[in-house]
C-alpha cells in the first residue's frame, strides 16, 4: 500500500509507540568493559586520550569491579601492564603476572563477575609487537608465528590457573586457538571458553589503547599479522578457522568501520559474536563532545545500537559503565 493509506510515521508518533515496535534492543547484558591493570598500590592513573578510563593497581581495580558488578555489567576484560618487559614477553606468563594477580583478587571480591583475560604479548614485550621477533623470508624483522604460539599457550594457562572465566587471544597468530584449546584441555580446563579475536584488522583506531596499555610497536606496524582493512572474505575464513580450532565466541575488531563484517559473520556463523568498540572510536566521540560538537550520550548509544543491530551479541566498549546507567533511565 502507498501513501496516504500507508503512513510510516504513524508508529513513530511518540516515545511509547517507538519503544513498542523497536527492532533492536541494547541491554546491559551485552556489555563487556575493558580494564587496564598495572603494578603498585592505590594506583588510578587517568588515560588522557580516553577520558573516564584509568590504569588501575590490583587493589583499586578490585574496588572498581564491585561498582561494575553493581551496575549489572556481566563481564570485564583485563589488559596487563608489567613493570618489566623483555623481547619474549616472559612477564605475560609468570605465576605472579599482574593479570593473574588481578584475576585472583577480582574473583574473590566479585565471584559472579565474568573475568576475561586478553592473551597477547604486545603489552609485555619491549618491542611492542604481539609475538617473538625473528627475520622473515625477506630478511626483515617480523613476528615469528610458530615461535609465538608456545608463549601464548603459557600465558593462557597462567590465566586459567589464576581463575579466569574466559581467555581471549588477540594476537592474530595462525593456529593459536587450536594450541590454546589443546593445552587447556590437557591441563584440566575443558570448560574454560575461548573468545577469539578472529577478524582483527590492522586499524588506525587503536592509538589511544596503545597509550593506555603502553604497547606501541617500536618498529614497523602490525600489518603482517593483523588483517588488511580492505578484506571481507578473508575475515570469514579467519572466523571459520577459529571455530574449527575450538573457539567458543568469535570477535570482529574494530566495530564501527566493520559493521558489514559483523553483519556477514552473524549471518554466516551460529556461534556468539563479539565486537570491540575500540579506543579510537570512543576517543573521537569524547573529543567531539568535549568541544560541544556532538551529544555524547546520543552518539554513544547510537553507535552501540548499530553494533548490536549489525549482529553482535557481545560488545566490548569503554562506554559500558555509562551505557549501563543510561539504560536504567
Amino acid at each position: 500500500m502507498n501513501f496516504p493509506i500507508t503512513r510510516m510515521r504513524r508508529l513513530r508518533r511518540n516515545a511509547t509507540l517507538r519503544r513498542m515496535v523497536r527492532e533492536t534492543h541494547l541491554s546491559v547484558d551485552d556489555l563487556i568493559l575493558p580494564l587496564f591493570v598495572r603494578e603498585g598500590r592505590d594506583v588510578k592513573i587517568a588515560i588522557k586520550s580516553m577520558p573516564g578510563n584509568y590504569q588501575w593497581s590490583v587493589d583499586t581495580l578490585t574496588e572498581e569491579c564491585r561498582v561494575i558488578e553493581q551496575l549489572g555489567i556481566p563481564g570485564v576484560i583485563l589488559f596487563g601492564i608489567p613493570d618489566e618487559k623483555d623481547a619474549e614477553g616472559s612477564s605475560a606468563h609468570a605465576e605472579d603476572a599482574i593479570v593473574c594477580q588481578a584475576v585472583e583478587s577480582i574473583k574473590r571480591a566479585c565471584p559472579d563477575l565474568c573475568v576475561i583475560t586478553d592473551v597477547c604479548l604486545c603489552e609485555y614485550t619491549d618491542h611492542g609487537h604481539c609475538g617473538i621477533i625473528a627475520e622473515n623470508l625477506d630478511g626483515n624483522l617480523d613476528v615469528d608465528n610458530d615461535a609465538t604460539l608456545d608463549v601464548l599457550v603459557k600465558e593462557a594457562l597462567a590465566h586459567a590457573r589464576a581463575g579466569a572465566d574466559m581467555v581471549a587471544p588477540s594476537d592474530m597468530m595462525d593456529g593459536r586457538v587450536a594450541e590454546i584449546r589443546d593445552a587447556l584441555d590437557d591441563n584440566g580446563f575443558h570448560d574454560l571458553p575461548i573468545m577469539a579475536y578472529s577478524a582483527k584488522y590492522a586499524s588506525a583506531f587503536y592509538g589511544p589503547f596503545r597509550e593506555a596499555a603502553e604497547s606501541p610497536p617500536q618498529f614497523g606496524d602490525r600489518s603482517s599479522y593483523q588483517m588488511d582493512p580492505a578484506n571481507l572474505k578473508e575475515a570469514m575464513r579467519e572466523i571459520a578457522m577459529d571455530i574449527e580450532e575450538g573457539a567458543d565466541i568469535v570477535m570482529v575488531k574494530p566495530a564501527l568501520p566493520y559493521l558489514d563484517v559483523i553483519r556477514w559473520a552473524a549471518d554466516e556463523f551460529d556461534l556468539p559474536l563479539a565486537a570491540y568498540n575500540v579506543s579510537g572510536e570512543f576517543a573521537m566521540i569524547k573529543a567531539a563532545a568535549a568541544n560541544g560538537w556532538i551529544d555524547e550520550r546520543r552518539a554513544a548509544m547510537e553507535c552501540l545500537t548499530s553494533i548490536k543491530r549489525a549482529g553482535a551479541k557481545l560488545i566490548l566498549t569503554y562506554w559500558a559503565k555509562d551505557a549501563a546507567k543510561w539504560l536504567r533511565e
